[in-house]
C-alpha cells in the first residue's frame, strides 16, 4: 500500500488552487502540501532540487504552457493526478492508459476516489513512466502531413496537402483531386492519409473519399438518413455520399 503523505499542486488558477488545498486537507489532514507553483519552468526547477514528493496533482495547463513538457524536462518520479477541462475524447485517452484525471470543477468525492487508488495500487516507477508516455503519445500536439513528394517525369514534384480538394480510392489506386482539378496518384491509402491529415481540415467521408472542408460547396439531406455532399475543385463536380452513422459526426466537424 503507498502512504502519500506529501503531495505538489501544479495549479495557475488560484481560486482552483485553493479548492484542491482545503480538499487535500479534509481528506487527509496531516498530509503535508510541499508546495503550490503556477507554470512548468517553477514545477522544473523544484522537481529538480527537491526529494520527489508522493504525489502531483497537476494541471493540464499551466501559465507557461503545456504541464506535459515537464515530462520532457525532467524526471517525474511519482504518480500524477491531472486536472482538466478536456473534452470526452481527452478523458478516454487517461481512462485508456490509467493516469487518473479530475475534470473542473473538481469534486471532494472524486478526488478522494483517486487518492485511494493511489494509495490501494503498487505502482513501480517505470510502470508509472510507461503510463505517462502512453498519455503523452494520446494528447501531445501531432504534427500532420503537410506535402506529398510525388515521382514526376524523370525527377519529382512536390503537392502540398492545402492545395488537395479530396482524396479518393478507385481499383486500388489513390488519388488526390486538386482545387485547379489536377488529378495525381499518391501511394498512401485512405487509411494511412487519414490518420496523418489533419482532423480539423479532413474528414472521412467514407471508404472511398476523405474531402477537405474548403472543398464543400452544398450539403443535401439524402434517404435513410445520409447526407449528400457537392465537393468541387476547378474542373468537375463531385457528389459524395457521407453515411447515416456518419452524418452527425459531419455535421459537427462542419458547424465547428
Amino acid at each position: 500500500m503507498n502512504v502519500i503523505r506529501k503531495i505538489l499542486i501544479l495549479e495557475d488558477e488560484k481560486l482552483n488552487s485553493e479548492r484542491i488545498q482545503r480538499l487535500m486537507l479534509k481528506i487527509r489532514p496531516n498530509l503535508e502540501i510541499v508546495g503550490i507553483l503556477a507554470s512548468v519552468k517553477k514545477a522544473v526547477d523544484w522537481l529538480s532540487e527537491n526529494e520527489s514528493p508522493d504525489l502531483i496533482i497537476m494541471d493540464i495547463q499551466l501559465a507557461d504552457g503545456l504541464s506535459f513538457e515537464i515530462f520532457n524536462l525532467t524526471d517525474v518520479k511519482c504518480p500524477v493526478i491531472f486536472t482538466t477541462a478536456y473534452d470526452e475524447y481527452a478523458v478516454k485517452a487517461f481512462k485508456y492508459n490509467s493516469v487518473d484525471y479530475l475534470l473542473k470543477p473538481i469534486e471532494e468525492e472524486e478526488l478522494k476516489a483517486a487518492i485511494m487508488k493511489y494509495e490501494n495500487t503498487v505502482q513501480q516507477p517505470y510502470q508509472q513512466h510507461a503510463l505517462i508516455e502512453g498519455l503523452l503519445a494520446h494528447l501531445q500536439p501531432k504534427e500532420y502531413r503537410k506535402r506529398f513528394l510525388l515521382p514526376y517525369r524523370d525527377g519529382y514534384r512536390k503537392i502540398n496537402v492545402a492545395d488537395v480538394a479530396f482524396f479518393y480510392s478507385h481499383m486500388n489506386v489513390n488519388f488526390a483531386i486538386l482545387f485547379n482539378g489536377e488529378r495525381v496518384v499518391v501511394q498512401q491509402t485512405l487509411e494511412t492519409l487519414e490518420q496523418e491529415l489533419d482532423p480539423k481540415d479532413f474528414f472521412r467521408a467514407n471508404r472511398q473519399y476523405i474531402v477537405h472542408i474548403n472543398s464543400i460547396e452544398k450539403v443535401h439531406n439524402f434517404f435513410n438518413g445520409k447526407l449528400k455532399l457537392k465537393v468541387k475543385s476547378s474542373t468537375a463536380d463531385t457528389d459524395i455520399i457521407v453515411s447515416r452513422i456518419k452524418a452527425p459526426l459531419f455535421k459537427m466537424w462542419l458547424d465547428y
